[in-house]
């Protein structure tokens, strides 16, 4: 399990394992992660996590436009800078280049009634502290 703080709300993920074995084993390198999560830009209703030209060493795989809410999706770089998504709501995922697909690696399993006021924080309060460790 994942265990996500953002914003003062605890969140609990599990791993899609058997659709993202990849990008899951990747995710798990970078942890612990403490970062900011910001509201974002082009997509609709979700937070992310701009990560840059980190380079994970995957392609797309389980890979979605249309995250669900407490959906997590890592974007692994390409058209766009690599990051990573937590949809609260509706998201058509995209960037300045466009339309994009980012691999569903994870979902909010426990906490989901906190996505919401997660997004009106990440909106009208800006930028929100995220930290994910593995329990």
């Amino acid at each position: 399990m994942l265990e996500i703080t953002a914003g003062g709300f605890s969140l609990r993920a599990r791993f899609e394992e058997g659709a993202a074995p990849a990008t899951a084993a990747a995710f798990r390198r970078l942890l612990p992660l403490e970062s900011q999560i910001i509201h974002v830009r082009w997509s609709g209703e979700g937070g992310w996590i701009p990560m840059g030209e980190l380079d994970v060493g995957i392609g797309p795989e389980n890979a979605t436009r249309y995250p669900s809410p407490g959906e997590l999706i890592f974007y692994p770089g390409g058209v766009s800078e690599t990051e990573l998504l937590l949809a609260y709501g509706y998201v058509a995922f995209a960037s300045k280049a466009g339309a994009l697909a980012g691999n569903h690696f994870a979902t909010i399993v426990e906490g989901n009634e906190h996505l919401r006021e997660l997004g009106r924080r990440m909106l009208w309060e800006g930028a929100q502290d995220i930290a994910f460790e593995e329990v």
